[in-house]
């Protein structure tokens, strides 16, 4: 299926502090060099417009469309980057999002589906948001859940190292975006 990630720009939206060398999210970038990270100018201060308005950038610097690897705070950068324009966005894998609840910017997410495939992947012991939230904001955002179990916030603590089974969802998600942009050219 990585055949399929030369017609995407794969795009990394890590959450609050970044994710470090031990974070799935580096160790796919180690992986696959091509995938491209925001970075933000301060990963220790979320701020939701400034966060997504770099992601914003980051997308419009390439033309092929993007696929959005985002975890923690980095999902709902996405999601609101999403609302905003979905334009050239073919699908989002949103990892154990924050609950907006907890930053204050739950009135700046969409309540409704997102205009492109997407896949909210929780945990039911995340202390950043609850299985049932994740579940809602899943619903709210049209998004299929995944639910994991007890690994944590899914992050370098969780032991999840290169975590094969996120990255088939990656790579699943590539699968449905590219046979979505065939059925609409055909």
């Amino acid at each position: 299926m990585t055949e399929l990630f030369p017609h995407f720009q794969v795009i990394v939206v890590s959450g609050l502090h970044d994710s470090g060398p031990g974070h799935w999210q580096s160790r796919w970038q180690r992986l696959h060099p091509e995938f491209v990270r925001v970075r933000q100018d301060d990963f220790d201060q979320p701020d939701l417009a400034a966060w997504a308005a770099r992601l914003d950038q980051v997308r419009r610097a390439d033309p092929r469309p993007a696929l959005l690897v985002a975890h923690s705070f980095g999902c709902l950068t996405a999601v609101h980057s999403i609302a905003r324009r979905s334009e050239g966005v073919a699908g989002a894998l949103l990892v154990a999002p924050a609950d907006p609840d907890k930053f204050g910017v739950s009135d700046r997410l969409p309540a409704l589906s997102l205009d492109c495939p997407s896949k909210v992947v929780s945990s039911a012991n995340d202390p950043w948001m609850s299985a049932s939230h994740a579940a809602l904001w899943a619903r709210r955002w049209g998004s299929e859940l995944i639910e994991l179990g007890r690994l944590g916030h899914i992050n370098a603590d969780s032991g999840l190292g290169d975590w094969p089974s996120g990255y088939n969802y990656l790579q699943r998600l590539a699968e449905l975006a590219h046979n979505r942009v065939l059925a609409f050219s055909a």
